[in-house]
């Protein structure tokens, strides 16, 4: 998974009065869980752009001004009700042996016959929670609808890895293809001439070609 890298400065101050001077100053404070002990620093809130208003999954390494480097994921966000700037950050702290939670989005590719015949793709999951060492992480999950038929639905089963969990229960719908009125009569019709071609390649003949012989 690719990783993003926050330059940020380790705060001693984490007082109201403290923050309210960050937040003057365009800086975001955040917090570091999941060590040994939290760790309070701040970052210029322009180094979340590619982080945060992005629908792809990022790690993040944390670089502070003092040499310290870590690795971690972005946990909570808080946004300013009305201005939508950034007010507080927490991320979480990554170890190689130990497995972690994410977010990771759903990539939707191929053309389903049911979206051709008049089907309409819904999209019920975007994102779906993976479990997994860091290093098993996957940028996305890639979902293949080529085979989906109009009322068919792709469950969380078949994005399913070895790397990696899925947490979710097995009937969870990530794609299906929604019935449309005009859609049905064009995906039976397409049936019946299937079966049509099936049935002159088995008999030999086709019924138009029977009703000649007879005529003869």
């Amino acid at each position: 998974m690719k990783s993003i890298t926050i330059n940020g400065s380790q705060r001693e101050s984490v007082g109201k009065k403290a923050t309210k001077a960050l937040r003057n100053a365009g800086q975001v404070p955040c917090v570091l869980y999941g060590g040994d002990e939290t760790v309070h620093f701040s970052a210029a809130e322009l180094a979340f752009s590619k982080l945060v208003y992005t629908p792809n999954a990022h790690t993040v390494v944390i670089a502070l001004d003092n040499g310290n480097t870590f690795d971690a994921v972005l946990q909570d966000i808080q946004f300013h009700p009305v201005t939508d700037k950034i007010l507080h950050v927490d991320f979480y702290r990554l170890f190689e042996d130990k497995e972690i939670a994410m977010n990771i989005p759903v990539h939707v590719i191929g053309t389903s016959k049911g979206v051709l015949n008049g089907g309409v793709l819904r999209k019920n999951r975007r994102k779906l929670r993976v479990k997994a060492l860091p290093k098993n992480l996957p940028d996305f999950l890639e979902a293949d609808i080529t085979p989906l038929k109009i009322g068919d639905k792709m469950y969380v089963t078949a994005l399913e890895g070895e790397d990696f969990t899925l947490l979710h229960s097995d009937n969870t719908v990530v794609v299906q293809i929604k019935t449309a009125r005009t859609a049905v009569e064009e995906e039976e019709d397409e049936e019946e001439l299937e079966e049509g071609a099936e049935a002159t390649t088995e008999g030999g003949e086709t019924p138009a070609a029977e009703a000649s012989e007879a005529k003869e």
